[in-house]
């Protein structure tokens, strides 16, 4: 099956994608702002559709939209106990989706390009956007690994809740939106805003769920992302359904599965149970 070239570079580019966004997830989690990803993902549609209504190249508006969508959000620092992060960022998610719906639906294919926002087109990526998405990702990740613990300490903070101490504008929070954010442009073009979502998301949560070891997190979250993508690419051509859409079903199978183990775990730790 993966010898047929459009069925193996989407294999590589979930791969690709899901190792990179796993990582971001961690701290994503970590921070409780599960929805910046989702924030940033329609803001780069947003700029995608702007784009085609302007009839500019998408890529660039897009690149733009999201890094100015990245750098407002990493000055949000809630400081008042009755909101949280995650509502002013699901508001900037809830708008820029709104925005991006109106443009499409002047658009001749209004449907199928709110179909292609949501879920990507894995089976059409090419070889050069595989590359390209490789190197920007591989260079986030060699920024992520020089820096790590930077950037795990900034994470700590916001786990701890003293966002107190970080200040207005702080470098590595605003570094950590920038990479989350040229992260998120590149995938959602490619694999839609749904599946990016739960790249960030399902691994790091059934990490969590399987290990109570901070070193184990990212190596566990990276696992289930390449099963999430080998397991969904194979579900997706042998029973003829959209790869995006079996990517997320399969990462859904796996967060069951781990939440399984760790109640067994939970019941056989109980002291009830001895």
């Amino acid at each position: 099956m993966f010898t047929q070239p459009f069925i193996f570079n989407a294999l590589k580019v979930s791969i690709i994608m899901g190792l990179m966004l796993s990582y971001l997830g961690v701290h994503v989690v970590g921070r409780g702002i599960v929805f910046v990803d989702l924030a940033l993902g329609q803001i780069s549609m947003l700029g995608v559709a702007f784009a085609n209504y302007i009839e500019e190249d998408p890529t660039i508006i897009a690149i733009i939209f999201t890094m100015v969508g990245a750098f407002i959000l990493s000055f949000i620092n809630v400081k008042d106990k009755r909101l949280k992060q995650e509502a002013i960022i699901g508001i900037v998610y809830a708008v820029a989706s709104a925005a991006t719906v109106l443009i499409i639906s002047k658009a001749p294919h209004g449907e199928s390009d709110i179909s292609e926002v949501l879920f990507g087109s894995l089976f059409t990526v090419t070889s050069t956007q595989i590359g390209i998405m490789a190197a920007v990702f591989g260079f986030i990740g060699l920024v992520h690994i020089i820096f790590r613990k930077k950037f795990f300490e900034l994470t700590e903070k916001f786990e701890n809740h003293q966002v107190e101490h970080i200040g207005v504008f702080n470098l590595w929070n605003f570094l950590f939106y920038l990479s989350i954010g040229l992260a998120i442009v590149l995938a959602v073009r490619t694999g839609g805003v749904i599946p990016v979502f739960s790249y960030i998301v399902v691994p790091p949560v059934s990490a969590i769920l399987l290990t109570r070891r901070k070193g184990g997190l990212v190596v566990i979250a990276m696992v289930v992302s390449i099963l999430g993508s080998f397991f969904g690419t194979y579900f997706s051509t042998h029973f003829d359904f959209p790869a995006g859409s079996s990517v997320v079903a399969i990462l859904g199978v796996i967060f069951l599965i781990a939440a399984g183990v760790r109640l067994v775990r939970s019941k056989a730790s109980s002291p009830e149970s001895t």
